[in-house]
């Protein structure tokens, strides 16, 4: 008796809602490390400043790895699609890369990954979580000790009231939830969290 064909299962839908929060991470070709090499971090970093001249959207938070990357972004009512910001950020790197060192082929490993900020039971905490989680990437797999010495990142812009980030990044309004409308008092709870992050993950400087 024959067996019955099974099916590839459908993709999952990316959410067509407007003006929600996306955290979003895709990895390079089968996982190697190739966003530290040759500049390819700030190419990187270029084509997200590109692509914030070419769409209206509001990026929160991004940590550039070695073979991955992480990007906080809220879309806009009426504006473009995550799909349509990532499919032209990724497309538009891969271009680059490949034409600077004569390369063919996929850059990405796979479509990019997407959760929903919204969709969580308490978007503060999440959010700040997932901040957190960004900036110690690089600590936890031992590249840097202090995730404030990462480059490739926008930690420093919620922790450094005159560092001047490369990249466009805007507070998220639900940052303002914490209590202070200026920077320093942003900063004080974010140090708390921050604290509170390392303990739960068990990092120590």
């Amino acid at each position: 008796m024959n067996k019955p064909e099974v099916l590839p299962m459908p993709r999952p839908q990316r959410s067509k809602i407007q003006g929600i929060t996306h955290h979003v991470y895709s990895r390079c070709i089968e996982k190697k490390a190739l966003l530290l090499n040759h500049g390819a971090a700030s190419m990187l970093e270029q084509v997200i400043i590109d692509t914030q001249e070419k769409y209206n959207f509001d990026l929160t938070a991004y940590q550039i790895m070695d073979n991955h990357f992480h990007f906080i972004i809220k879309t806009k009512k009426g504006e473009a699609s995550i799909s349509r910001i990532m499919q032209y950020i990724k497309a538009r790197f891969a271009e680059r890369y490949n034409s600077l060192h004569n390369r063919t082929g996929p850059f990405w490993n796979e479509r990019f990954k997407d959760q929903v900020i919204e969709f969580s039971d308490n978007q503060l905490m999440y959010l700040i979580w997932l901040i957190c989680y960004l900036a110690y990437n690089p600590v936890v797999k031992g590249l840097v000790k202090d995730p404030r010495d990462w480059r490739w990142g926008s930690f420093n812009f919620y922790m450094d009231a005159g560092y001047e980030s490369r990249v466009k990044v805007v507070v998220h309004e639900y940052l303002f939830i914490l209590g202070g409308d200026t920077f320093e008092e942003r900063r004080k709870q974010m140090l708390y969290y921050e604290d509170m992050y390392r303990k739960r993950r068990g990092i120590l400087f």
